[in-house]
């Protein structure tokens, strides 16, 4: 059989085609990707430069209740049991989502909300973790969506509240588990116990199942983390 011959510029169309129709589709991500809605980089550059203007800790007292939330931490004070700690959260109100950085300290004998603000706060967030040792309240983790849910971003950063002072400060640690939201942490002894989570980052979602980790505590002295056992980390791929 003769071999059949290719009509001339027939491949070269085809490759056009293809070619327009790839520089189509990126075009399309980059113009989502600067979408001021998905650019968390810029709204928690934002966040921050609105952070660096606190000088000084406020209480509010006698404040009304949080907005509506979910994913927020309610925390016993370890110094006042009369007392909750509550901090975070998120708000899907049908069109955008709202995530919160703020804190509040609830009296449930007085009934009475404080509203604090603190120079040097976290970055608002959802889906973290919180548990409080001694005059400390201590948060790791949590996750920062976008008002229209396209881009988010998971933290791995761990936080310290002196519940004395209502002064932050961001430990800085080695050997920290890696981002993650919807994770679960516990205090035991002298120890906070973190396990599993996910990390979504639209292509892929990880499910932490068998991620544990722990930081140690001694009198006066914090240890660095720990991964004691990670051994079934799963991958999900996005469609």
């Amino acid at each position: 059989m003769g071999k059949k011959t290719k009509k001339p510029g027939k491949g070269k169309e085809k490759t056009e085609r293809k070619t327009a129709k790839a520089e189509e589709k990126k075009a399309r991500r980059e113009n989502k990707k600067v979408s001021v809605e998905d650019d968390i980089d810029a709204i928690l550059m934002s966040i921050q430069k609105e952070e660096a203007k606190k000088k000084e800790v406020i209480v509010e007292e006698n404040v009304p209740r949080p907005s509506p939330r979910s994913n927020c931490s309610m925390t016993i004070n370890p110094l006042k049991e009369a007392e909750l700690i509550f901090y975070g959260g998120e708000f899907y109100n049908g069109n955008k989502t709202f995530v919160y950085g703020d804190l509040y300290r609830y009296d449930v004998e007085k009934q009475d909300w404080k509203l604090i603000s603190s120079p040097n706060s976290p970055p608002p967030r959802s889906a973290h973790q919180a548990v409080a040792w001694k005059n400390y309240l201590y948060i790791y983790g949590g996750e920062f969506t976008s008002p229209n849910q396209e881009r988010f971003h998971h933290y791995k950063d761990f936080w310290m509240l002196d519940l004395k002072t209502n002064q932050w400060e961001q430990l800085n640690l080695k050997g920290c588990p890696s981002p993650r939201s919807g994770h679960r942490m516990v205090l035991y002894k002298h120890k906070i116990i973190v396990f599993g989570g996910f990390y979504d980052t639209l292509r892929e979602v990880r499910l932490l199942f068998g991620s544990l980790s722990s930081i140690i505590f001694l009198e006066g002295f914090l240890n660095n983390f720990y991964e004691p056992y990670d051994n079934s980390v799963n991958y999900f791929a996005r469609n």
